[in-house]
């Protein structure tokens, strides 16, 4: 049963395969992993016929996104696969069904620097469409970071990084004229670092 369910899934994070199995993204069509890397999110997308896309910064796991999406799915053209950034898609304005964010947002520099991600995966997201977001936060361990300015902090696992909390979020959810589908969730590592869900829908 193991290795079946990790052929058909990969090591896909824990909270987009509870979307997955609750049918969240059924109707979904085109999916864009925004930070994808080697392509460990995308393994079920890639077996199931959805057309899917990847960006990443680091070209060598563009390259193995590449090599995954042909064993797996040999009809996508390898430029569906992009060396690019986040903050800058090289796609037209709500081109996607859904448009995963996973352990991405949380390497911003600063508050603009998360902005410009954020808006970016918006604007090529379709009217209705999905946005999934897993980003590292503040909430449950406020007490035990220490910040190094621009939003970012020393986490107690020795990370910096790019902080957001329940606040912002639910200001970014209004401000992009959202919607929360799944309460905002966060796992808390033994205090060493708390990682939080973000599902929004497009109005």
């Amino acid at each position: 049963m193991g290795s079946e369910l990790q052929r058909l899934y990969g090591n896909i994070d824990i909270y987009l395969l509870d979307q997955l199995l609750k049918g969240t993204y059924d109707s979904c069509e085109r999916v864009l992993d925004a930070g994808c890397g080697s392509g460990r999110n995308l393994i079920y997308f890639l077996r199931n016929g959805f057309d899917v896309y990847g960006i990443d910064k680091d070209a060598d796991a563009v390259s193995a996104a590449v090599e995954l999406s042909g064993r797996l799915a040999p009809e996508h053209a390898e430029e569906n696969f992009l060396n690019a950034s986040a903050e800058n898609l090289p796609f037209t304005d709500n081109y996607f069904d859904l448009v995963i964010s996973s352990a991405v947002l949380h390497f911003a520099e600063s508050p603009e620097h998360f902005d410009n991600m954020i808006r970016s995966m918006w604007r090529v997201l379709k009217p209705g469409g999905y946005l999934f977001a897993r980003i590292a936060s503040d909430i449950g361990i406020e007490a035990l970071i220490c910040s190094r300015g621009n939003g970012r902090y020393l986490l107690p696992d020795g990370s910096e990084r790019f902080l957001v909390n329940q606040d912002m979020l639910l200001q970014y959810t209004h401000r992009l004229n959202g919607r929360l589908h799944e309460p905002i969730k966060t796992t808390n590592v033994q205090n060493l670092r708390c990682m939080t869900t973000w599902c929004l829908q497009k109005n």
